[in-house]
């Protein structure tokens, strides 16, 4: 058996998120898993394993999955995946690398890190029309240096319950490598998020909080006691899916791949 890794993209405008749902949902997994079946012409459908299941709504430029597949298969199509996955799949999801994996890589386990990017217009105005399915509309203008103050108050290790919808035996704990703002446009902002894995509406709810310290509405220090609150603030709302996209996953190099999924596996707790 061939480990085949995807590198993808998405408009999450018409998906219901990444997963499989109930018969009748449109996500990103049935929409390529059936393409891939098609293709591949396997007697079992293929099975992705993704690194980040987005929700609905939520874009991609940086996707990972994989799957297996027997070898002959693998080589008969391997040169003209790419060419026939464009053909077949919507215009909303493309598929831009198909290569054979390391051993020991796993999409989900192996990945090192999730770097996200929120998009937000600052502009009275509003959004530009062509921009509106990527960027947030928050009709306060923002300073970027009290971003930035209240951002590295929340870098570390720590629970995240405050900002994650809790999902049954999964734990809330994550380390947040960076958070950092840039204006990229004079009406918008760029919130880049990273963190060596999120849990439910993490980053949303994350942002949420900053932007209420960067329009000035609350102390620079309000996210952080948010935090360590470890209580959902009835305040901080979680953003809508629509300006956040998942711009890239890293992964350590291929001998460091066993040792991390391994790692990853293994509960989390802080301290330890």
């Amino acid at each position: 058996m061939i480990r085949v890794r995807l590198d993808l993209a998405y408009d999450g405008t018409e998906f219901a998120g990444w997963a499989k749902q109930r018969s009748g949902v449109r996500t990103v997994q049935q929409v390529l898993e059936e393409a891939l079946t098609a293709i591949l012409r396997v007697s079992e459908p293929v099975q992705l394993t993704v690194a980040g299941r987005t929700d609905s709504g939520v874009h991609a430029s940086g996707q990972v999955a994989h799957f297996d597949l027997p070898e002959g298969v693998w080589s008969a199509h391997r040169e003209k995946l790419l060419r026939r996955l464009a053909g077949k799949l919507p215009m909303d999801v493309r598929v831009y690398r198909a290569e054979e994996a390391p051993e020991g890589f796993d999409a989900r386990f192996a990945a090192v890190s999730r770097r996200y990017i929120y998009r937000v217009c600052d502009s009275r105005e509003g959004t530009l029309p062509t921009r509106r399915a990527f960027v947030l509309w928050h009709n306060r203008p923002l300073d970027l240096e009290l971003l930035g103050e209240a951002s590295r108050l929340v870098l570390g290790e720590h629970d995240f319950a405050a900002y994650c919808k809790k999902r049954e035996g999964a734990t809330t704990i994550r380390r947040l490598l960076d958070v950092h703002w840039e204006r990229t446009r004079p009406d918008e902002v760029e919130a880049t998020v990273e963190a060596d894995a999120f849990c439910h509406s993490m980053v949303r709810a994350l942002v949420a909080a900053l932007l209420m310290a960067g329009d000035g509405r609350c102390a620079p220090e309000f996210p952080a006691e948010v935090l360590a609150s470890g209580q959902r603030h009835s305040s901080v709302n979680v953003l809508p899916p629509h300006g956040l996209t998942l711009e890239e996953v890293r992964y350590p190099s291929a001998a460091e791949l066993a040792a991390r999924v391994l790692e990853t596996r293994r509960l989390r707790t802080l301290g330890c």
